[in-house]
């Protein structure tokens, strides 16, 4: 595939991660997607044979590897698992500030609308949440946590978060999202203890 074809399929990808994150699977069109990435129609079918549900997995991957960079990328000389946290929480409340609360984490909305009907993309999104989870995990354990224990209070902390998204979205209000890291700052402090 040349730059121009490359080019074709990233900006597909593009339109549909952001109609997505905002209007959720069902509320996402392909004609949207095709007006919001400028691209012709017959180039969303050749990069994405297998339609909607293809091109969608792509724009989750694409996300979740994203969020999964930035959990990876070194906060600070003695960062832990707090500072990773507290940087999702500002990517996160950022994300809906500048959206006009219309956008939070880039796999919750597909993720709440497909978890009972397309294992497909049911799949895509466990693994992209997943892989958020192993990055906070790894962290914690180097932070002295137990491996056990680290599984536990990175499931933990990921699930606090992302109700906060859903939460702060709906309200129109980081609020909650402030309130998900205080908890999960108190939860990782008392596991250390």
């Amino acid at each position: 595939m040349g730059v121009k074809g490359e080019e074709t399929r990233a900006r597909l990808i593009a339109g549909t991660r952001n109609l997505i994150e905002a209007q959720g699977y069902f509320g996402t069109g392909l004609n949207q997607i095709v007006a919001e990435s400028g691209a012709p129609r017959g180039s969303l079918y050749f990069h994405f044979p297998e339609g909607k549900d293809q091109l969608v997995a792509a724009a989750l991957v694409q996300a979740g590897q994203e969020v999964e960079e930035l959990l990876r990328t070194p906060v600070g000389r003695d960062a832990d698992a707090t500072a990773l946290v507290d940087r999702l929480v500002e990517v996160f409340a950022a994300r809906l500030e500048e959206s006009d609360y219309t956008k939070g984490c880039p796999v919750a909305t597909v993720g709440l609308e497909v978890a009972g009907g397309n294992e497909v993309l049911r799949r895509v999104c466990a693994e992209v949440y997943g892989s958020w989870q192993r990055v906070l995990t790894e962290r914690l354990v180097a932070d002295g946590f137990g491996p056990a224990e680290a599984e536990t209070a990175s499931g933990q902390a990921l699930a606090l978060l992302e109700g906060a998204v859903l939460l702060a979205r709906v309200r129109r209000d980081r609020r909650p999202l402030e309130d998900a890291r205080h908890a999960v700052r108190h939860l990782l402090g008392a596991k250390r203890k």
